[in-house]
C-alpha cells in the first residue's frame, strides 16, 4: 500500500479507502483499522488491525517510567481509535473529531492519504505540501532525543 492520494472527507468526517488499497485489506482479511496521532507531526497514523497489534504490543512492553516513552505511549496508544468497516463496501472510515482537529483536517473537504507500505498517514493537504517542499510546520516535534528502546521501532 504505497503512494500519495488526495481523497474527499465528507461532512461527517469520513473518508472512503481508495479502491487500489481495498484489495490489499480484503486479501489480508482486515475488517478494522486503528487511527491515532502521529507523535512528531500534525498528522494521523492509520494501521490495519494486524499491524496495530505489533506496534501496540511493542509500545505496551516499554518501560513507562521513562518520560519520553510514557509520552509516546500516551500519544499513540492513548489516542487510538478502533474503526470497523465493511470490506465488501466502499470502506467508509469515520475519523473521530478529536483526531481531525489534531491533524487540522476538521474543516477540510480534501485531505492527503499517504500509503506507507504497512500503514497510512493522513495529512492536511497544505501541511503535506509544505513538508514535501522542505518547509517546517510550527507544530512538528523534531528535537526529541529518543531512548534506545524506541529507536529500533517503526511506527
Amino acid at each position: 500500500m504505497y503512494g500519495f492520494n488526495t481523497v474527499s472527507l465528507d461532512q461527517k468526517g469520513r473518508l472512503a479507502i481508495p479502491a487500489k488499497y481495498r484489495s490489499c485489506l480484503i486479501d489480508a482479511n482486515e475488517t478494522k483499522i486503528i487511527i491515532t496521532k502521529d507523535p512528531q507531526y500534525p498528522s494521523l497514523k492509520v494501521y490495519p488491525e494486524s499491524q496495530w497489534h505489533e506496534i501496540s504490543s511493542k509500545l505496551e512492553s516499554l518501560q513507562g517510567l521513562d518520560p519520553i516513552v510514557r509520552n509516546l505511549q500516551w500519544t499513540i496508544l492513548g489516542n487510538a481509535s478502533v474503526i470497523e468497516f465493511d470490506p465488501n463496501s466502499r470502506m467508509l472510515v469515520l475519523i473521530p473529531l478529536e483526531l481531525r482537529k489534531y491533524a487540522d483536517i476538521s474543516d477540510q473537504k480534501q485531505i492527503s492519504l499517504i500509503g506507507m507500505g504497512n500503514k497510512f498517514e493522513i495529512w492536511n493537504v497544505n501541511n503535506w505540501e509544505m513538508r514535501q517542499t522542505g518547509g517546517s510546520l510550527s507544530t512538528e516535534i523534531l528535537d526529541v532525543v529518543l531512548p534506545e528502546s524506541i529507536k529500533s521501532m517503526s511506527f
